[in-house]
Parts: structure tokens; C-alpha cells; sequence
């Protein structure tokens, strides 16, 4: 199994020299993959735009968007940026997708947000793959939607599918999918796998689906405090007293449960574990280090 680790986007304060930092610890470091989450309404970063930096601050380690919410944009749009990004990075590049639960990151960029997003998602994957394979899909262009990406046919791509139905459909279209649990939760881990496998199978596919996990974790002293306070601000698109209920849940507070975590995941056969850590501090990708080198 690879570990990766989230770059802390949604924590407040991160800046130029922190991104910076992280980037090069993380290439430098014993990591698959860093990753980048997706919010408007918050005091993140945009996703696009830090990923561009990550791509020439780093060499090695793979980029991810996991997930890069794809019925808020326009496919044209996130084909061209994508492909960029694949250039920029020299085709370390994965994309995962997802459809979506803050309304108002929706009503921000002028997009609707309502039942039809996972149809929509699916339509607009067919086009970002039709643009990276050179087809013209922009009716009257004298050109296609230009630059063509490193990979040939486009990234990895990822579905952020967590129930059965969206993973059941995501088999039509994904290389695999992009999951996050709160505890996280083993039954819940195993189900979202086992559903993942049987999709691939019913639908034929030869290949087995590319297993992605994400879960959040705190470290150190004061480390609950620390999960809480992140929970508290992340889940205020939930209303009053959301974090309150959710925040129990998050078990990975110290070493040892994040290791327990990790061997967890290991166990299920993730092919991939993404860490969400809960605070910028540049000596958390070292002290992650050291628990999985």
C-alpha cells in the first residue's frame, strides 16, 4: 500500500513559504502522492491554482486532486486546466471527481445544485476525455481545447463515490475511487471496497479498481484539541453543532491510532492511503515520516 498526504489547505494561515515548504518535505519524503481538497466558501487556497505550484515545486511525488468537484465548473475549462497541470507536473498527475454537498460553493459559481449533478458528472467526464484524446467538441472552433496532456487520453481518473449506487456507476466511467472516512471506520472502509470490486467485475472490467482512502488525523500534544478545533470550522457548512456530533468520531489522535489506521487500510487492500493532516506546520510531513518510513 502507498501513503500520501494532503497538503493542510483548510487550515488557516497556510502562505507562499508554508506551501513551499510542505511541497519540497513531501517530495523529499517517503510519500506516493500529495493531495489537494476543493472548497470556494472557506478560506482555502483555489485548488487549481495551488496544484499548479505544487507541479513545479515538486519532481517526484504524484499531484491528486481528490476530490475536484466537477458539476461546479465547465468540462472545457477543467480539460485545458488539467492538461496544463499534467504538462507543468510531466504527467504525475490524477484527478479525482466528485459531485459535490456544499450548496453554497455551487451558488458561488453561478451552478446549479441539485439532483442531476452525478448525470451532469458523468457527461462532463465523457467530454474531458474527448477533448484529451484531441477530438473538437467546442462546436465552430478552429482548434480543439488545447494543450494535450502528458499522459496520453488524460490523468488517472478517480470517482469520489462513497454509497453503492455512485460507485456502481462510477465502473462505467473511473479507474477507481477516492473514499474518506471519518473514524475512519473499518465496516464502513470493507463496504465501500467490496462494492468498488463488484461494480468493476459486473460491468466486466478486466482490471480491478484503483483503491484511494482519505481520513483526517492529529498529532502531538494537544492533538485532540487540535482535531476538534479543524472539525469545528471544516463541518460549519453542516449548521450549529455538526462538529459537535461528527467530531467524536474521528478516532486518529495519537501515534499509535494513526498507526492503526494505516495497518487498517492495509489490511482491506487499499492501494493507497491519503492523509488529511489538521494542522500546516511544516514538521508534521517529518513526523509523519518517521512513523511510516
Amino acid at each position: 500500500m502507498e501513503i500520501g498526504i494532503n497538503l493542510p489547505v483548510m487550515v488557516p494561515g497556510l502562505d507562499r513559504d508554508s506551501i513551499s515548504e510542505w511541497c519540497r518535505r513531501v517530495d523529499a519524503g517517503p510519500f506516493s502522492t500529495l493531495a489537494i481538497g476543493e472548497r470556494i466558501c472557506f478560506p482555502n487556497p483555489e485548488a487549481t491554482v495551488t496544484m499548479g505550484a505544487a507541479a513545479v515545486l515538486t519532481h517526484r511525488v504524484r499531484l491528486a486532486f481528490g476530490v475536484l468537484v466537477l458539476p461546479m465548473h465547465s468540462a472545457p475549462y477543467i480539460a485545458k486546466q488539467v492538461a496544463t497541470l499534467d504538462l507543468l507536473c510531466e504527467g504525475r498527475l490524477t484527478l479525482g471527481v466528485g459531485v459535490g454537498a456544499r450548496e453554497e460553493d455551487f451558488t458561488a459559481l453561478g451552478a446549479d445544485f441539485d439532483d442531476s449533478r452525478l448525470d451532469l458528472l458523468e457527461s462532463q467526464v465523457a467530454i474531458l476525455r474527448r477533448i484529451w484524446s484531441g477530438e473538437r467538441v467546442v462546436e465552430g472552433a478552429l482548434r480543439p481545447v488545447e494543450p494535450a496532456p502528458v499522459q496520453h487520453g488524460g490523468p488517472e481518473l478517480l470517482a469520489g463515490s462513497l454509497l453503492p449506487y455512485s460507485i456502481k456507476r462510477a465502473a462505467a466511467w473511473a479507474d477507481g475511487i477516492t473514499g474518506f472516512s471519518f473514524g475512519p471506520n473499518r465496516d464502513e472502509i470493507a463496504n465501500c471496497f467490496e462494492n468498488a470490486r463488484t461494480a468493476w467485475r459486473e460491468r466486466g472490467r478486466e482490471e480491478s479498481p484503483r483503491l484511494v482512502s482519505n481520513f483526517w488525523y492529529a498529532l502531538g500534544d494537544g492533538a485532540r484539541e487540535q482535531l476538534d478545533s479543524y472539525l469545528g470550522r471544516y463541518l460549519n457548512f453542516m449548521g450549529p453543532g455538526a462538529s459537535e456530533v461528527l467530531a467524536p468520531m474521528v478516532k486518529t489522535d495519537s501515534v499509535q491510532a494513526l498507526k492503526d489506521a494505516i495497518s487498517m487500510h492495509e489490511d482491506l487492500g487499499a492501494d493507497e492511503l491519503l492523509l488529511v493532516p489538521t494542522t500546516a506546520d511544516p514538521d508534521e510531513v517529518n513526523r509523519v515520516a518517521d512513523i511510516i518510513a
